[in-house]
């Protein structure tokens, strides 16, 4: 008969044993995410815009471990987690201090930059001042018109969804500087920095997102940590808001419980209802 003792050093060598070999198969495991695949066969997903934000999924980026970049939903295509959340970022910068709540923990803050993402600069090699290298008196009009050009961006720029007819371009773009964008009040604004111009009408949600209530964040939880932010349009189209507006999609299915475990003791073990 074995003893109590020699039971518990059993079952605790075996199970050590257990964790240890199916950390090694899954760790050969190759991914099981579907994901698109471009003509070259890159696997891709989208970061926050479908077709805008796009990144190629690279395996085993970091060869201690075999982590891939990004992990891909095999649900929607959208990134579900980073292996570096901070690849290809930079510092915010400079934030309005309003002395008040919405002072948020800025100084660790980094972004993406815009710029590298736009149409022109990937397709044409070349910034907007390319084709618009000086101010024009005949272009700089802020009255609705069509356009000759940027019908993939706007089909029709008499009819620009944007504040419902209320604004047009050059009440957002620059059109002394067509590299950059400009408020209400004529203050210059970087295509990297969005959230300053946003926040310029749409105070209570630029509040929440200085707060970390409204949009997208990774990082360190703890004040002062090191936070990857994301920019209102990286998520948000301003071009066409109300034709793409966020729709709901299925939520990704929950993480499998510990073997024994069922989700009434779960419940009971948080001890307000789990999440």
């Amino acid at each position: 008969m074995i003893s109590p003792k020699k039971y518990v050093r059993a079952t605790v060598f075996y199970g050590f044993f257990a964790v240890v070999t199916s950390g090694l198969v899954l760790q050969d495991m190759p991914s099981q995410a579907t994901t698109p695949e471009d003509k070259s066969g890159a696997k891709e997903c989208y970061e926050s815009i479908k077709g805008a934000t796009e990144l190629v999924k690279k395996d085993n980026v970091v060869p201690k471990y075999g982590y891939p970049n990004v992990k891909c939903s095999p649900t929607t295509g959208a990134v579900l987690w980073y292996g570096d959340p901070y690849d290809d970022t930079e510092p915010m910068g400079d934030m309005p201090t309003f002395g008040d709540h919405t002072d948020g923990d800025f100084a660790q803050a980094v972004i993406r930059t815009r710029t590298k993402h736009l149409k022109t600069i990937i397709q044409n090699g070349t910034k907007c001042s390319g084709c618009h290298p000086a101010a024009d008196a005949t272009t700089q009009k802020n009255d609705p018109r069509e356009l000759m050009m940027h019908q993939d961006i706007v089909s029709n720029a008499t009819k620009l969804q944007h504040g419902r007819g209320a604004i047009w371009c050059f009440d957002c773009h620059n059109a002394a500087n067509r590299d950059t964008l400009v408020d209400h009040k004529g203050q210059e604004i970087s295509l990297n920095e969005p959230y300053k111009l946003c926040g310029s009408c749409h105070g209570v949600t630029y509040s929440e997102w200085r707060m970390g209530l409204h949009g997208k964040r990774t990082g360190e939880w703890r004040v002062g940590g090191k936070k990857r932010w994301w920019t209102c349009t990286e998520c948000h189209n301003p071009h066409t808001v109300q034709e793409h507006r966020f729709q709901p999609i299925a939520p990704e299915l929950p993480p499998a419980l510990p073997r024994g475990m069922t989700k009434d003791d779960f419940k009971g073990a948080s001890g307000h209802g789990g999440h």
